[in-house]
């Protein structure tokens, strides 16, 4: 059987003047349209393909070479391109929109806006359907996370104490306020970095690398920079935070701690302009 909203392997069983007929198992011969067979892969009889799966506008199976931006089981930031009677319509890079129900709305949403969902595949109607109610798709499984470890986050939603983000497909982390040294929003897909598991198994997130490890890490790369730039760089405590993140790629809390402990260490020089290497 094909998974429906997934990549699957499928074997050619038939050429026709419309297309390509893969096997399917039990969801017997799935269509591979014309327009979708590629050029540079074998498709004869026999030869494998590896095709998304999924149901037309007569809620048939079909099959594309086409990438989707988001598969079911995934979170995704996806643009809005209708909203009608039957509910959101969302461009999934699919010629067929990606229905959102309304009732799987958190607020009324508008055309040309961006909304973090979660895939899943409907068990009455084997349509692949989205979803803005994204907690009862993450948290299922006690994180095994270690301090320091690096993560792929999603950012879903600004909130009071920062930004809930999605880690690794699984889980809700949050980026503290004092963390976020760079332009955020919802739908922003970022490298980050696990700070602290607390005991209620709530997981505190960094932009930046943690621990005595990326605090040395950091020195260095002040350190190699000076080199690189004759011993001088334009940078000091007194800098802005967006010239340090852009510089460096951390916050402005870290920097200092990093050139304090240099300064402290004889090797540089800091004035309220610059820093210099000793």
């Amino acid at each position: 059987m094909a998974l429906i909203g997934r990549y699957n392997s499928l074997q050619v069983v038939k050429h026709t003047n419309f297309g390509l007929y893969l096997d399917g198992g039990a969801d017997g011969e799935i269509l591979l349209p014309n327009r979708y067979i590629p050029k540079d892969i074998p498709s004869e009889d026999e030869d494998w393909l590896n095709v998304f799966v999924y149901l037309d506008s007569a809620d048939k199976l079909i099959a594309t070479t086409e990438k989707p931006k988001v598969q079911v089981g995934e979170f995704a930031s996806l643009k809005v391109v209708e909203v009608n009677s039957i509910g959101v319509f969302l461009d999934w890079g699919l010629p067929k929109d990606l229905l959102l129900p309304y009732s799987e709305e958190k607020r009324q949403m508008t055309a040309g806006e961006y909304v973090v969902v979660h895939v899943y595949l409907d068990k009455h109607t084997r349509r692949i359907t989205a979803t803005a109610r994204l907690d009862r798709y993450l948290d299922k499984t006690p994180p095994t996370y270690q301090v320091g470890q690096e993560v792929d986050l999603l950012v879903a939603e600004a909130t009071d104490m920062g930004f809930k983000a999605v880690i690794n497909n699984k889980h809700w982390g949050l980026i503290h306020k004092n963390e976020i040294f760079k332009f955020m929003r919802a739908g922003k897909q970022e490298k980050g970095y696990i700070k602290e598991i607390r005991a209620d198994g709530k997981i505190s997130l960094s932009l930046q690398p943690v621990g005595q490890e990326a605090a040395s890490s950091l020195n260095s790369k002040i350190l190699s920079k000076l080199r690189d730039n004759n011993g001088v760089l334009p940078v000091s405590d007194k800098s802005a935070p967006e010239v340090i993140s852009n510089l460096f790629g951390v916050s402005k809390g870290n920097f200092k701690k990093a050139i304090g402990a240099l300064y402290k260490e004889g090797k540089i020089a800091i004035h309220p302009d610059r820093i210099e290497l000793i």
